[in-house]
């Protein structure tokens, strides 16, 4: 049975693990999004940044690749009574994915008002038409989570003018 509320966790200290991690995508060039996945206790399972530019992949998403690394290391495609912890709200292929995995719930730093899936474009953490539910909490970090990505950006629009 899934979990339908959120366990008495720091939600800070989760995300800043995926923050971490979007620092690390930030400085290989990548888009600056963090992953990274907990048990419902707090523990660690695994971590991963956006590379779909360096690995030639549309789908190395930080959260796809944080979730085949969890997979890898608890040997099993359910990951059940885990938290994802993610910079920037989920898109439609992530969040079918976190659906697929059945991950119970899922901490958002910052809202992505164009591409999100999960709060401000569908209620994908709620779809009727799925058997699988989570719940959210958005805005954890945001300010942290939102200012790296327009960092981000902007430094790639100034170099392009140049």
């Amino acid at each position: 049975m899934p979990l339908h509320s959120p366990p008495p966790l720091n939600w800070r200290s989760l995300m800043d693990v995926a923050f971490g991690q979007a620092c690390k995508a930030a400085q290989i060039g990548e888009i600056p999004v963090g992953a990274a996945l907990f048990t419902l206790t707090g523990e660690l399972i695994a971590q991963a940044h956006n590379q779909p530019i360096g690995l030639h992949d549309p789908t190395g998403h930080a959260e796809i690749l944080c979730l085949r690394k969890a997979a890898t290391t608890v040997q099993n495609y359910r990951l059940k009574d885990t938290i994802l912890a993610v910079t920037l709200e989920p898109c439609i292929m992530c969040t079918g994915a976190l659906i697929h995995a059945r991950v119970a719930g899922v901490v958002i730093g910052a809202l992505d008002k164009r591409t999100g899936a999960m709060l401000s474009n569908l209620d994908g953490a709620k779809l009727s038409f799925s058997n699988h539910h989570m719940w959210t909490i958005s805005g954890v970090m945001e300010n942290e989570c939102s200012s790296i990505l327009k960092r981000f950006f902007l430094n790639k629009r100034n170099k392009q003018q140049k």
